[in-house]
């Protein structure tokens, strides 16, 4: 992967932190948003909306690299996959460690 592809990577994860970061302090003592930020929700849509566009990208770069878009590289399209695929094993982390943190909540004793 080139080091343009992990730059903007690396800018997307710092973006996704900063925003998660943004509304702890008073969204977890209230159990709303926090004026002028974003709820947890909002942060997860907007994150599952960035992979959901990026496969669909990358989807279509392939397409037209398959029909012989003298415009689309073959660099292009593998990294624009790579992209893809980084972004979609994220978010099933974070769906996997959601649903491990809702199971150990709910077999806490009372």
């Amino acid at each position: 992967m080139s080091d343009i592809g992990i730059n903007a990577i690396l800018a997307q994860i710092r973006a996704l932190k900063g925003d998660a970061a943004g509304g702890v302090g008073t969204a977890a003592q209230t159990g709303a948003a926090p004026a002028g930020g974003t709820s947890f929700a909002d942060t997860l849509a907007r994150a599952a909306t960035r992979v959901s566009d990026a496969q669909h990208q990358a989807s279509d770069l392939a397409r037209s690299f398959e029909l012989g878009d003298r415009n689309v590289s073959l660099a292009r399209v593998m990294i624009a996959q790579q992209e893809a695929q980084v972004g979609f094993k994220a978010a099933i982390e974070v769906r996997n460690r959601l649903v491990r943190a809702y199971q150990d909540v709910m077999n806490m004793p009372l």
